[in-house]
């Protein structure tokens, strides 16, 4: 394999990251939670390995966890090797200019903070105006629900997309103490949502959109990212 360029001159990826670490059930308990690892490792390591600079941001620059459910040994030891995700960007200050795309990992920790946050929200929306490939896998698309075009009008309406469904947030035993279901507000929205089978592979591609349902499509949805970025 031929040596990587150095970090300043390689196209850059925006990792938009939630820093939750606690989901506020229904019941106003507080579900430990944060990113879930496979789905930011896994993508991670396809972009870098096609060339390009990732590059990490979130509310605040407040310090993103893991959700302590994702974790095995492998992955705690990758995330140790991943600095740039202990000191982050912080999100008011990204110019969408300086990137080639977005995309946003998923865990429950997206429903709590990225759902409502207005600067995540206008980059999505900027990003998918200017025809860059936005992603997100499994909860990541809670980020949609705050991304609206200029006019108010939902910036995901009208687009193919898939998530975490109902059914996998049923099996998963949390669905009747969320606030809310995924999958039934990005319905609301006006997103034409399409589910595979309950934890199986599956995404969707519409137009500069791509998205993942779980964590087992965390590397199709990058493939299918790197593809739209000619890689």
């Amino acid at each position: 394999m031929s040596e990587q360029p150095p970090a300043a001159d390689r196209p850059r990826v925006l990792f938009i990251v939630s820093a939750a670490h606690q989901l506020t059930m229904k019941d106003a308990t507080l579900l430990t939670t944060g990113f879930w690892a496979e789905e930011l490792l896994v993508p991670h390591q396809a972009f870098t390995q096609a060339g390009f600079d990732v590059k990490f941001a979130t509310p605040a620059g407040l310090v993103p966890q893991p959700d302590p459910r994702s974790l095995n040994a492998h992955d705690g030891a990758e995330l140790d090797h991943l600095p740039d995700l202990r000191t982050p960007l912080v999100l008011d200050d990204v110019e969408l200019d300086g990137y080639e795309a977005l995309f946003v990992p998923g865990g429950h920790a997206p429903l709590e903070d990225l759902a409502t946050d207005r600067v995540a929200g206008t980059l999505i929306t900027d990003a998918l105006t200017a025809g860059k490939p936005v992603g997100a896998v499994c909860h990541g698309p809670a980020a949609f629900l705050a991304a609206h075009r200029p006019d108010g009008t939902p910036a995901i309406a009208g687009y193919r997309i898939t998530a975490f469904t109902d059914e996998e947030e049923r099996q998963g035993g949390l669905a009747d103490n969320m606030r809310y279901l995924l999958e039934d507000k990005l319905v609301e929205l006006g997103a034409d949502f399409v589910q595979g089978p309950a934890f199986h592979e599956h995404t969707e591609t519409d137009r500069n959109l791509h998205t993942g349902q779980n964590p087992q499509s965390s590397a199709q949805i990058a493939a299918d990212m790197l593809e739209a970025l000619g890689r």
